[in-house]
């Protein structure tokens, strides 16, 4: 895969301001797992002393976008793709460094290659698990990816 943190964490400085902003960094990628952590601080919190569940947000579906984006780039095809549908829950005021991490490099693999196989869209569910410094879960949010082979 091509893509490094370093590169990711550039193109949210230009291109996803509002993540770089609030603290988003991708921490680790490889094929199958992608890492992301934000810290809790006063740019980013809510009323009540704990992140605000939009950041939060927008670091789980950081984890998903960026395999996503690597499984394309690899592909060597022009493939849409879009969030449809997303949910999450929340377990635990998030305070200090949450970490997200999504497994699913594999899932995303397949539907991939069964959109340009078929050259129909396809649709994956992929998760992200946000956790505090003592490992235990805060959130965990679901992305319904979509991919369409263009042209």
């Amino acid at each position: 895969m091509n893509i490094t943190p370093g590169k990711l964490n550039t193109f949210l400085l230009f291109k996803l301001p509002s993540a770089w902003l609030c603290g988003v960094r991708v921490k680790s990628i490889d094929r199958t797992t992608c890492t992301v952590t934000v810290k809790h601080r006063w740019f980013n919190q809510n009323p009540f002393n704990s992140m605000f569940w939009a950041v939060q947000g927008m670091a789980a579906e950081l984890t998903t976008g960026a395999l996503v984006t690597g499984y394309i780039r690899n592909s060597g095809k022009k493939i849409s793709m879009l969030v449809a549908n997303n949910n999450a829950t929340f377990t635990k005021k998030a305070t200090g460094r949450i970490t997200f991490v999504c497994e699913d490099g594999g899932l995303i693999e397949k539907a991939i290659e069964k959109a340009i196989e078929t050259g129909e869209g396809q649709t994956v569910w992929m998760k992200s698990v946000g956790t505090n410094k003592e490992g235990v879960e805060v959130s965990t949010f679901n992305f319904e990816w979509t991919l369409k082979v263009k042209g």
